[in-house]
């Protein structure tokens, strides 16, 4: 299961206006309306198409996806933002995307990949054709095109767009925006753009900057491929929030971007349960606490999440088959 940037969740709610519920719409996936916009806070793409399912039920989301691409802006995207800005060309800020694109979303894989008659710019996700999955696909090669014009000196266009789902049902909207054709039905999602187009120098084009940021990109894209496992991650923040006593799932599932239902689904596709890992980070805090002399019992009990030092002890001797002050003897 994927996960996708927060941020084109809230770009996507408050894009709809009066038209929906936005407090509603933004927490069924756990964002506050008020809160500030973090790029780096992920959702689960199931939760994400949900959202934007939820909307289909509240609005007419046919012209939705051009309303959201038209409002993104380099700048949301932080060093990446900066790097799109700061290539030579418009070929050389979607080869940026092609590069870093996990670095906003495990949902899509994209391509840039050179033609006789163009370059195609190709976005690659795998899954059912669900509605939210159709409005999301659309609202990337509208913002494709919008981060373009916002960047190149000239009129920026693609010279076709392609979808492998069927039309809604007023393409209108598209085909204005795009300025040329958009072919629903067809075997991959993209935008074909001209040689010339993607070889004009960028605005603010500058080799320095880029190579900078270039260089911070790197070293963020090594740190995502270095990310812990969902058991590991999991673990961690069981361990950080035991002190305030025993966490929720919902808790849990919010401070790894995730819903609870969708948490939930994504232990059990791993063969895992909220409640064994929480029994295994607390048997695990306190096993190692006990090797430290200068914590009392009582300190490890409420480190791990027990109001009362009996039932820390009846819970490790259920874990140890000794009492903790016998295990803490044992290790002299």
């Amino acid at each position: 299961m994927g996960q996708i940037t927060s941020l084109f969740a809230r770009k996507v709610a408050h894009a709809a206006g009066d038209a929906i519920d936005t407090k509603a719409v933004l927490a069924s996936v756990g964002l506050d309306a008020d809160g500030p916009a973090d790029p780096t806070h992920m959702l689960d793409e199931d939760d994400y198409y949900s959202m934007i399912e939820m909307m289909a039920q509240q609005m007419d989301i046919t012209p939705l996806p051009v309303i959201v691409g038209k409002a993104m802006r380099p700048d949301e995207y932080g060093a990446l933002g900066l790097a799109w800005k700061a290539a030579p060309n418009l070929l050389g800020s979607f080869s940026r995307v092609e590069r870093y694109w996990r670095l906003w979303t495990s949902v899509a894989r994209y391509e840039l990949r050179n033609t006789d008659e163009g370059y195609l710019f190709i976005e690659h996700r795998d899954g059912a054709r669900r509605l939210g999955m159709r409005i999301s696909i659309e609202a990337d090669l509208v913002s494709g095109v919008s981060l373009g014009r916002q960047v190149s000196p000239r009129p920026f266009a693609p010279l076709a767009v392609y979808f492998r789902h069927s039309a809604p049902k007023t393409p209108e909207h598209h085909e204005a925006y795009f300025g040329c054709q958009v072919h629903f039905g067809a075997d991959m999602d993209a935008m074909l753009m001209s040689h010339d187009a993607v070889s004009a120098p960028n605005l603010l084009g500058d080799e320095g900057i880029t190579q900078f940021l270039v260089s911070h990109l790197d070293q963020e894209l090594a740190r995502i491929d270095d990310t812990p496992a969902l058991q590991t991650r999991t673990k961690s923040e069981i361990a950080r929030a035991l002190s305030e006593g025993l966490p929720k799932m919902a808790q849990i599932a919010r401070a790894l971007g995730m819903s609870a239902r969708s948490f939930h689904r994504r232990l059990a596709e791993q063969g895992l349960s909220f409640q064994t890992l929480t029994e295994e980070t607390r048997r695990e805090i306190a096993t190692a606490m006990l090797r430290e002399e200068r914590y009392a019992l009582s300190e490890i009990a409420f480190l791990t999440g027990y109001s009362e030092q009996s039932a820390f002890n009846r819970a490790f001797k259920r874990w140890m088959g000794v009492t903790p002050a016998t295990y803490r003897k044992s290790l002299k």
